[in-house]
């Protein structure tokens, strides 16, 4: 007898709820916790058949049931099939988005070149926040589990983790179920204590390589992502006498193709979405004291932005320029809450 969709989704319900109790599982609950509309004699008949195959087990007359080990295989096997099939797709949309934002942003950047005269630039997406979206252990050897975590935004991040004592096939599949069961949809603030306490109360006796992987997941949350910086119009810098000194102006264009300087100065104040102007001595980077930088967030959607800004004298006009900033960010706006929809 195979599991038909109806078996399947009652099983997968057994298991989930089971792993969040530590219960024997009824029919009753089981009406309640689907969306199947069935009556629990319905359920009862189908938890016999699933029980016949060995995929739950009785642990004593009359209580609930629980999951098997073959329960355990086919609930993992299926969401590691379904969890691999959406890492794909979302690869390939991924890299299909990423393509068409590298083209926007260098446009960008070009765009406000021309239209200011003076040098440009534009950061990619970044994300303020990181949940856990997905985690795969897999083993390496004896010695070592690979770790691959999944955040909101899909950026992937691999751990290798050591081991100090081998895991077999059946704790890795238990530890799968356990980390994604209680830390999807997680960011590191909600990750305390109680959930802490559930993951090595489920973990029989792994509370090490779960403290491990805690700290795996913290790192990978923590670890900066490397942020492309488009420019544009650099030279257009040499068109102003106070610029264009050879060692002024020879500084200046370093740190225009200093792309880490530019990051982390483009990173400050981030958390502000309106026009940002540093005068002069107020620019954090030293090379362009001489110069005035105007800077704007633009918002794809809710926790994913990026930077523009604009470098000139600190002549610039600018009325002009935060007009046209104010311009670029309503235009942006529109495109980003377009390709949202589609």
């Amino acid at each position: 007898m195979e599991l038909d969709e109806r078996k399947l989704k009652i099983l997968q319900a057994i298991i989930k709820n089971y792993l969040e109790t530590g219960e024997p599982v009824g029919s009753r609950t089981i009406s309640k916790f689907t969306d199947l509309n069935l009556s629990s004699a319905t359920i009862r008949n189908e938890m016999s058949d699933l029980e016949e195959l060995g995929y739950i087990i009785q642990p004593h007359t009359s209580a609930g049931r629980i999951p098997s080990d073959k329960g355990y295989r086919l609930y993992v096997d299926t969401m590691m099939q379904n969890r691999m099939q959406e890492v794909e797709q979302m690869w390939d949309a991924l890299n299909d988005k990423a393509d068409r934002m590298e083209s926007l942003l260098q446009q960008v950047a070009k765009l406000l070149a021309v239209n200011t005269n003076y040098a440009t630039l534009v950061t990619g997406p970044q994300y303020r926040s990181r949940k856990v979206k997905f985690i795969q252990l897999t083993d390496v050897d004896e010695t070592q589990i690979l770790a691959v975590i999944v955040l909101e935004g899909n950026i992937v991040k691999n751990k290798i983790l050591p081991l100090a004592a081998g895991l077999n096939k059946e704790d890795i599949l238990k530890l799968n179920i356990v980390l994604n069961t209680y830390l999807q949809g997680l960011d590191m603030s909600e990750i305390n204590l109680s959930v802490i306490a559930k993951l090595k109360e489920q973990s029989d006796g792994m509370g090490n390589v779960i403290s491990d992987l805690l700290d795996a997941i913290a790192q990978a949350i923590s670890e900066e992502e490397d942020i492309q910086v488009y420019t544009s119009g650099t030279t257009n810098i040499l068109k102003y006498p106070e610029l264009s000194d050879s060692h002024v102006a020879s500084d200046l264009l370093y740190a225009l193709e200093e792309k880490k300087t530019l990051t982390e100065f483009m990173n400050e104040n981030s958390e502000e979405h309106g026009i940002q102007v540093y005068i002069g001595q107020e620019t954090p980077v030293e090379s362009m004291k001489d110069c005035s930088v105007v800077t704007a967030t633009y918002e794809i959607e809710d926790g994913i932005y990026g930077r523009i800004g604009i470098i000139g004298p600190k002549r610039m006009d600018y009325e002009k320029v935060v007009g046209t900033l104010q311009t670029l960010k309503s235009q942006l706006d529109d495109i980003f809450k377009k390709n949202k929809e589609q």
